[in-house]
Parts: C-alpha cells; structure tokens; sequence
C-alpha cells in the first residue's frame, strides 16, 4: 500500500511528515471542515473520499502531536483512532478506486497512517 513500510515500533521519517501536512489547514480547521461536509450530506449517502482522507489525515495530525507530547498509554488512544481511521481511507479506496489488499494481513495501523500521508501529499 505504501512506497515504503514504516517497520513497527520506530518512528516516522519527520521530513515525510512535514512534506505530507506542509500547508495543512490547522487542526481546528479541519474539524470544522469535516463536520460541515457531515451535517451537509442526506441521511444514507455516502460520504467521499476527500471526507476520509481530510478525516484520516487531522486524526493522524493529533495522534503525532499526542505522541510527541505524552507517554504512549496517554497517546494511545489518539493513535488507534488515527490507524481506524486510516483503515476507513484504504477500505474506501479498496471499494472504488480498485486498491489491493494483498498481503494486508503483514500490514500494521502505522503502515495505514503511512498511506494516509502518501495521499494527502498527492491530493494537496
């Protein structure tokens, strides 16, 4: 799913990071962005993709920012919020875009937030 693999348990290349969020709206921003795209749909329709990429991408934001800042038992659940929410963008992406899974089972919640940041930096 990625170019390369973040190998579990080390940190991500922080000059990737700041490539794939640089001109980010700010955190705050998002949010707001994301809950007026929300509230701005019909009931049953689906939300799309730029939802679950802009969604993937502050959460991972956040879990960084808590990483950085906390002990990972406080940081913990910013994280796993961020790998399910990465995990929403590819299951998305697996359903219209045509992205393959193989191999997923030897993929990790950081692999999926490394995805989320390959394509926030193709989209911005």
């Amino acid at each position: 799913m990625t170019n390369e693999a973040s190998s579990p348990g080390t940190a991500p290349n922080l000059p990737d990071l700041d490539l794939a969020y640089a001109g980010a709206p700010s955190v705050s921003e998002e949010i707001g962005w994301l809950g007026e795209h929300a509230s701005g749909r019909r009931f049953g329709q689906e939300q799309d993709r730029e939802f679950w990429l802009r969604k993937a991408a502050v959460l991972d934001r956040i879990a960084l920012k808590e990483a950085a800042t906390y002990a990972p038992e406080v940081a913990a659940e910013a994280m796993e919020t961020a790998d399910q929410a990465a995990l929403q963008l590819i299951e998305y992406d697996v359903a219209h875009t045509g992205l393959s899974l193989k191999g997923a089972e030897l993929v990790t919640g950081s692999d999926h937030r490394e995805y989320v940041r390959q394509e926030y930096r193709a989209w911005s």
